[in-house]
């Protein structure tokens, strides 16, 4: 189990793969641990150095006490990265972890040799349609949201047989007070003039049967980032490195291999 202390908060992280080969950093959604991403990895190519990391107050990484925004967690992926002495990575950003990466490319240019939003956008919905989840959560607890995230997180197929089971405990077993920070950073996030400004190689990945960031939302971000690739997987929810593994490391395999980077 690794760990490293980064700005004022304790991050636990996963790094495997030759210590020399082409870097990958994955950032996982709201509401997971770095699990989400098991299964897409074999379907990667051989020879990548995979870092992955539970984002503060999510799994076994620490929670500052308070709220944080998206450029503090874009940070903390930053000093993760400075920690391992990495720099022009590939960056695979989920749902917040797609928000984190276009700060981290925006703020920390030098960091990042190209970036992959899947399943995120520049904004993500309404600020009050975040501060009734809090509200919801302070109230009731994370097993209140469960059933209505696994709606949006998945499709109907993939939960027909229960296979949205591990996911929701998860789910329901994160920190509590890190998890609505995390809804406060995205509640207050904007990040569209920031991405128009962007310019490095991007990938925008949105699954067409996403019921948290529907395709048209995605692709309004793709619309902003000059020259970047948009791809939908068809069937798939919100979280396609569960529901479809191989579709989803196919188009990130694409984009590595456009960079330069396998």
């Amino acid at each position: 189990m690794l760990t490293a202390h980064v700005n004022n908060v304790d991050l636990h992280y996963a790094d495997q793969g030759p210590p020399n080969g082409p870097a990958v950093m994955f950032s996982n959604s709201l509401g997971t641990d770095l699990r989400v991403w098991d299964a897409l990895i074999p379907h990667l190519p051989a020879g990548l150095r995979i870092i992955r990391y539970d984002k503060r107050g999510h799994g076994l990484s620490e929670h500052c006490p308070g709220p944080c925004s998206i450029d503090q967690l874009a940070d903390d992926a930053a000093g993760l990265l400075r920690h391992l002495n990495l720099s022009r990575v590939a960056f695979v950003g989920l749902s917040i972890g797609g928000l984190i990466g276009q700060s981290l490319a925006a703020r920390h240019g030098d960091l990042v040799a190209g970036l992959v939003i899947s399943n995120s956008a520049a904004q993500i919905g309404e600020a009050q349609m975040w501060q009734d989840r809090i509200a919801q959560i302070r109230a009731a607890g994370l097993t209140s949201i469960a059933g209505p995230t696994m709606q949006r997180w998945f499709s109907p197929a993939f939960r027909a047989n229960g296979r949205d089971g591990p996911w929701r405990r998860m789910l329901e077993r994160q920190p509590q007070d890190g998890y609505i920070a995390c809804c406060q950073a995205i509640a207050d996030a904007d990040l569209r003039d920031a991405v128009a400004r962007l310019r490095l190689p991007v990938q925008v990945i949105a699954g067409a049967l996403d019921g948290a960031t529907p395709p048209v939302l995605v692709q309004g971000t793709a619309d902003l980032i000059p020259d970047a690739e948009y791809a939908v997987i068809p069937g798939a929810g919100h979280i396609p490195c569960v529901e479809c593994p191989a579709e989803h490391a196919a188009i990130i395999t694409r984009f590595l291999e456009r960079i330069g980077h396998v």
